[in-house]
């Protein structure tokens, strides 16, 4: 009754760290790693304690702030100074150990963790920010890599000089078109850099891609055109904006697809950056991507990625989209049914090799990406 203020804090976010017995479906089925054993839970448990107990009342209640919301709303950064904290036999930096208190307690280094940069506005370069680290574990997402699975047989068994052929996409102008937007074929070195909403004196620029959604093989609701460098696509949120497929109807829907739908929670965040185009999964469940540049080079297959809650992935590489380009004008060069400038996600359900859905038109809900070419 007369606990203040900073002790309530502490005990709120004590009982919102994660342990390995909440985990989820996805987490539980990857083992921890050797430094996470009983004797390192142990030691990280009482240093926790030690850590929260240490913070300043401010820097309390933004962390709590951002753990109970769960990614769901936008938080501010937390910042806390730099360093490294002794845990057992170990070091931890305050942002891993955040991670490993709040999101992923199977987290084996920072190696693998990437900063969402259109929610982290955090500046270390900035005089303000000397010193301190943003420890928002919410800011922060895994890199997810692993292929899921690939669609058999491949377009081709060509052998790849793949190292001549990134030598050739920097020799020649590529010149491209696309059938969705009705652009002409236009020269172009670089693909899509993140740009402002607004051209040269306020003139409204073309979508830098459109979204759509579909449920199995019907599309449901019109084209969605995105303007900013982010945009998030999710079926309900507490708070926030972007393509909201709960509120797209249709006249009839199968159990599955409902089902589907309300699973889809807080979906996914669609951002432009300079080296290309990245999906953070910010959902309770997988997503499935299948991207021209995710697909192995060698074998030219369909490879549909599996990325798991929290993880991030670039779907799609610029550079390795113009030297796919510089392939597809090589006249002795068999290339499969690809559309080198569209991205397709499946929310819940995954398909390919390893599925009973081998297309992802069997998928209960997904979107498509379609990349627009911009004219110069």
């Amino acid at each position: 009754m007369f606990r203040s203020k900073r002790s309530n804090y502490v005990r709120r976010l004590w009982r919102n760290r994660i342990t390995t017995s909440t985990d989820s479906e996805d987490q539980k089925s990857s083992k921890l790693d050797t430094h996470q054993s009983s004797d390192f839970e142990r030691d990280l448990k009482a240093a926790s304690h030690v850590f929260l107990k240490r913070l300043k009342e401010k820097q309390l209640e933004l962390l709590l702030e951002a753990v109970e919301s769960k990614g769901g709303a936008a938080t501010a950064c937390v910042l806390l100074p730099r360093g490294e904290l002794k845990i057992g036999h170990k070091t931890l930096s305050p942002d891993i150990l955040c991670c490993l208190l709040f999101r992923w307690p199977d987290l084996p280094n920072g190696s693998e963790l990437r900063r969402l940069k259109h929610t982290c506005k955090f500046n270390k370069d900035s005089a303000e920010s000397a010193g301190y680290v943003c420890c928002n574990p919410y800011h922060l997402s895994r890199l997810a890599t692993t292929p899921e699975s690939a669609a058999p047989p491949p377009y081709s068994e060509v052998a790849w000089d793949w190292k001549a052929l990134q030598h050739t996409s920097k020799l020649l102008p590529i010149r491209t078109s696309s059938t969705e937007t009705g652009n002409t074929p236009t020269s172009r070195l670089n693909h899509w850099p993140p740009s402002d909403a607004s051209g040269v004196d306020g003139e409204a620029m073309n979508p830098w891609c459109s979204i759509a959604y579909w449920e199995n093989r019907t599309r449901v609701g019109r084209m969605f055109p995105v303007m900013s460098d982010f945009v998030n696509i999710f079926y309900e949120l507490p708070h926030g904006d972007g393509f909201c497929l709960g509120h797209l109807q249709t006249e009839s829907r199968s159990e599955n697809v409902i089902r589907t739908r309300t699973k889809i929670g807080y979906g996914l965040v669609l951002s432009k950056e300079l080296d290309g185009v990245w999906i953070y999964n910010r959902s309770n469940y997988a997503l499935f991507i299948n991207s021209p540049t995710l697909d192995d080079p060698q074998s030219r297959t369909l490879t549909v990625v599996k990325v798991l809650p929290g993880f991030s992935i670039k779907a799609f590489d610029y550079t390795l989209a113009e030297i796919l380009e510089v392939t597809r004008k090589e006249p002795d060069v068999p290339v499969g049914p690809t559309d080198p400038n569209s991205l397709r996600i499946s929310f819940v359900k995954g398909w390919g090799g390893r599925y009973t859905r081998q297309l992802i038109t069997s998928c209960p809900c997904w979107v498509e990406i379609i990349l627009s070419v911009p004219s110069r």
